[in-house]
Formats: C-alpha cells, structure tokens, sequence
C-alpha cells in the first residue's frame, strides 16, 4: 500500500509543470550561487598566496609600525628620538599602502581573466547544446549539467592555485550552459501559453536572483570563519540533493523533437532576436564588471573586510529578485520593450552613482537600482525570444535559448575579461561612465520590438490562436495543480 502511494505521488510529480519550474529555478541557484560565492573569495585568496607576509585580514599598521632600538637613555635627545621614530612610522606605512595599492590594481586583470573564462567557455558551449537539445531532448543535458556543477565545486573546494581555480572556472561554464540552455527550452516548452511563460521563466530567474543573492554574502562568511574549503562543500551537497530531485522528476531520457526546429545561422539573422539578446548583454555587462573589480575597489579605497566586499552585492541581488517577479507579469502587460527600454536606462543611471560612494552605506542605493533594472531587463526579454521564435520560426527553443544564454554569457566574458584593463586604464569611475554611455545609446532600438511582424509563410509557427489554445490546454490537462 505504501509503495503503491509512493508511485502515485511521483507520477503526480512527473506530470506537474510547476515542478518543472521548481527543479530549473533550483539549478539556477546552485549554479549562479557558486558563481557569485567566488566573488569575496578568490581575489583575497589569489592576493594572500602571492603575499604570504602580508595577507590582506592582515592591518597596515601591524606589520609596519616598529620599535625603536633600545638605547641610552639621554632626556635633551628623547623627543627627537621619538619625532624620527614616529616619522619613519609614517613613511612606512604610506609606503606599504602604496604598494599593497598598485599590487591590488595589478591582480585586477588576472582576476578578471578568470571570473570572464566561465562565461567564455558557456558562451561557446551554447553552440552545441542548443541543437542538441533538438536531437535528444531537454532531460539529459540538463543532468549532466548538475553533475558538472558538482566536480566543479569540489575542484574549488581543494584547488590552491590560479591554475587549479581557473579550470574549475571554465568547467563550470560547460555545466551552466547545459543547465540554463536546456532549463530554460523545457519552460518554453511546457508553458506554451506566451503569458504563463512569462510568469514560469520569471520564477525561474528568481532562483536565479536568489543564488547571486546569497552567494557573495554566504561566501564571505563562510571564507572569513570556517576558511576557503567549507562553502564549497556545502554547495556540492545541495548540488547531490538536485541531482537526486531531478532524476525522480524529469527522468533524463532522449527524446526527439517532432517539429523543424529553426537553425542557428536563421535565428542569428533575425534581427529582432538580436535586438533582445543584444538587451540582456548590455544589461548584465555593467555588474560583470563589477563583480570582478568592486571587491578590489573597496579593499583599496574603503579597507572593507572580506564580509563587506560580499555584503555589498546584497541590495543588487534582493532587487534584481523583486524585479524579475514583478516584471515578469507586468512586461507582458505594459509591453516587454517598454520595461526593457526604462530598465536599460536605469542601469546607466546606477552605474555612474557607483564611484561616488565612500563607504559601504553607500552603495546600497544604486546597487539595489541597478538589481531592479537588471531585473526588468532579463525577465522581458528571456520569454520575448520563445515569443519571436513562435511567431517568426518554429516552436523549437532549444537554440532560441542558447542565443539567450550566449547574450548573458557574453556580458559576463567581455566584462570581467576587459575591467581589469579598463581599471588600470582609466580608473573604476570613468569604466562605468562608459558603460553607462553604452547602455543609454542602446536602450531606443528596443522600440523595434514593440510590434514584430509574423512569418506568415511558415506553416509550423503558433499564429493561430486556436492552436495554441489546444497546446496549451494539452499541457494543463497532465499538470496536477
């Protein structure tokens, strides 16, 4: 009796689309939470191996203040004595400072390098997995995700050197892209209706939102008290626990596609699935940038502790979160290029607020803006690329989503890849002004978006509302709601 119960609850499960949602909403938290736990580590961590005399937990004025030699004691010679001493003290420590300063900048591009080499190798994974989602379906590439996920974590956990922490890096870009890719197709897939799309693939993006908002805080916590192998682990174990989630839920198995599905060469040259991808890369460029060069910027200039530096993405990471799930709903219903375009505009606006902050109070403001905006951005236009593919190609997602993924990699490559250059170049606050320029110049070709015209010679597409109705109606009769 009990086990026959046990069948009936997972089938139910099986069939339930909001479980669906849940499971892709998971492994976006695990993956960009291991993206974002990294932040507050690994620069201190790379700064120390290369400074083991001189760690940066480690105050100024601890290892440059000095005692006087012992001498005779001689009163008419004691205050000069002791103005000399005090001066060399200062000479020191301002010595010190610089150096620790220009050694900071310096780490800035290798830094970058490594944060920029996942979102590089997803970026050219993406190519191959959007297609063969086509072939084999959504359930297998999205295992194999997790179980990427997973060696990658542990490689961070034990890895002590820039070699051993870049592999692990660029590994993880393989898992994201076999997680996101075909996560989001399965979404597409299931919610054919364009609204509930909106809705599911704005949940979706909350777990996202999620694992960026406890990564850094989580990761500079757990690194300043428990060391640099405890975050890790524990991340591997969540990992093992979605693992387990999704083989008795999704059942990775091949399928095949039955419709022809659009190639990349199509997709790539239409330009209004440009345009939206184009959105989501402008719009996550400024924070990739960010996250490799605001740690280093606060070191230098605020002294922040390891806490701090992950603390400071907490108000960017609560917004982006509030508004993927406002927007979801309500780009639909004001117009998905409206919110883009206004979100566009309020990331260049937070971006230049950024450099004038003086101590961590500060940048509460317009980082929880810049969140909000991102948010706006990414959950618009993540559902407006299903709707072009089915009003223009055909009902396949799987490389419609790799084009979507390939977008946000490509901000998250050339982002941390070019600050490390740009911040020795000309400084944090002339980068982002730059940024913010960029963003501002692309947020009216969004208006493009406001009515794109229908293929009306490709028989396969979803412009009868009647087909899409029995679609729809065909995927809510095996959801058990």
């Amino acid at each position: 009796m009990m086990i026959s119960g046990w069948k009936d609850f997972v089938t139910s499960c099986r069939k339930s689309r909001k479980l669906v949602a849940l499971i892709v909403a998971i492994a976006l938290l695990l993956d960009n939470m291991l993206l974002t736990t990294v932040v507050p580590i690994i620069p201190e961590f790379l700064y120390d191996i290369e400074h083991p005399g001189s760690p940066l937990s480690v105050s100024l004025d601890d290892v440059t203040t000095t005692t006087p030699s012992p001498s005779p004691h001689c009163p008419c010679l004691e205050k000069n004595e002791f103005k000399i001493s005090e001066n060399n003290t200062n000479i020191n420590l301002t010595m010190a400072r610089e150096l620790r300063h220009n050694d900071l900048v310096r780490e800035s591009f290798p830094v970058g390098v490594m944060f920029a080499s996942k979102a590089v190798v997803q970026l050219l994974t993406n190519i191959f997995i959007g297609p063969l989602t086509h072939r084999i379906g959504y359930g297998v590439p999205m295992f194999i995700g997790f179980v990427i996920l997973f060696i990658s974590t542990i490689i961070f956990a034990f890895g002590h050197s820039y070699g051993v922490l870049f592999m692990a890096r660029a590994l993880q870009g393989v898992g994201s892209s076999c997680s996101s890719v075909s996560g989001m197709g399965m979404l597409a897939e299931r919610y054919p209706d364009d609204k509930e799309r909106g809705n599911a693939m704005a949940f979706a993006l909350g777990g996202l939102a999620f694992g960026v908002l406890i990564g850094p805080p989580f990761g500079g916590f757990m690194y300043q008290f428990f060391g640099k192998t405890a975050p890790f682990l524990l991340l591997a174990l969540l990992a093992l626990l979605d693992g387990g989630l999704q083989l008795m839920v999704l059942q990775p198995g091949f399928t095949r596609t039955e419709n022809a599905a659009p190639s990349l060469k199509q997709l790539l040259t239409d330009k209004y699935i440009l345009i939206a991808a184009g959105a989501i890369t402008f719009a996550n460029l400024g924070i990739a940038m960010l996250e490799s060069s605001l740690p280093i910027w606060m070191a230098d200039t605020m002294q922040a502790q390891r806490w701090e530096q992950g603390v400071a993405f907490l108000p960017a990471s609560i917004s982006y979160l509030i508004g993927t799930n406002i927007f979801g709903p309500l780009g639909h219903a004001m117009g998905r290029w409206k919110a883009a375009c206004t979100g566009l505009i309020g990331i260049g606006v937070c971006l230049m607020l950024i450099p004038m902050a003086s101590k961590l109070e500060h940048l509460i403001i317009p980082n929880a803006g810049l969140g909000f905006a991102i948010g706006m951005v990414d959950s618009s236009m993540m559902p407006e690329l299903g709707f072009l593919v089915d009003i223009r190609h055909a009902a396949v997602y799987g490389s419609v989503y790799a084009i979507g993924d390939t977008a946000f990699c490509l901000g998250y490559a050339v982002g941390p890849a070019f600050s490390g250059l740009l911040v020795n170049a000309i400084g944090l606050e002339w980068m982002l002004v730059i940024i913010a320029l960029t963003t501002f110049a692309y947020a009216p070709l969004l208006m493009m978006l406001r009515s794109p015209p229908r293929n009306e010679d490709n028989t396969s597409l979803l412009t009868d509302s009647r087909d899409t109705h029995i679609r729809y109606l065909t995927y809510k009769s095996h959801d058990n709601e």
